[in-house]
């Protein structure tokens, strides 16, 4: 992407406004904006004003959609990986392949549950923090800006079942990361098993250690808005 182009939109963007990784019943799942045609917003500067104005913990730029090259910023940076965002598009565009800059990913739909395969490796880093119980999660304080901590709890050990609740620290005004992709395979990575982690609200992530260093990351999205902003 060439970022020295002019900074400004050159038409009207039209974004469409997600919940992924919603709970069964339909409820929760992060907001995440969706610009189908990137070319409205052709440079890094217009990119980040349009997630910084919108305020969702990601918003995605898709630049190709036959071939699934996606470009995604929180309200504050730009990130070469993210789980919901890539979820959440390949769901929308019933793509095979999303392209992010860490790398390709393949998707697969499976009923309600719509899949990602990608590598801990790409997900930016990430402080994981074991606490003795859901309700210890449950009960925290958002922390002051700083590190970002993904705070987790057994709910059923046996059963693969997690509490989990993210804090980003980077004081872009996402105090609280509703359900964090990147974060679950970091945890998955570091269990070495598939995982059903209830996170935020009530939000569900899904994960499935696969081979050769690969894990699935599923759940269920929705649309819930277009919107269209002019110039």
């Amino acid at each position: 992407m060439n970022t020295t182009a002019r900074s400004r939109p050159s038409a009207a963007t039209d974004i469409d406004v997600l919940r992924v990784f919603c709970a069964g019943d339909g409820r929760f799942g992060n907001a995440l904006g969706v610009v189908r045609d990137g070319r409205t917003r052709p440079d890094e500067a217009s990119r980040q004003a349009l997630a910084k104005e919108l305020g969702f913990s990601e918003t995605v730029f898709v630049d190709d959609p036959e071939r699934g090259d996606v470009d995604i910023y929180t309200p504050g940076v730009r990130l070469p990986f993210a789980g919901h965002p890539l979820v959440g598009t390949a769901w929308l565009l019933d793509l095979e392949v999303v392209c992010p800059p860490a790398g390709e990913v393949w998707a697969r739909g499976d009923g309600e549950f719509t899949w990602i395969g990608a590598r801990a490796e790409w997900a930016p880093p990430r402080t994981l923090r074991r606490y003795g119980s859901a309700a210890e999660v449950d009960a925290l304080d958002v922390p002051d800006p700083g590190e970002w901590i993904y705070a987790w709890a057994w709910e059923d050990e046996a059963a693969g079942r997690i509490r989990a609740r993210a804090f980003p620290g980077r004081g872009d005004g996402i105090d609280e990361d509703e359900a964090t992709g990147a974060a679950a395979l970091l945890l998955t990575a570091e269990l070495g098993r598939a995982l059903n982690i209830t996170q935020g609200r009530g939000s569900q992530i899904l994960t499935a250690p696969g081979p050769d260093g690969v894990i699935e990351l599923g759940g269920r999205v929705l649309l819930e808005r277009t919107l269209t902003l002019t110039p």
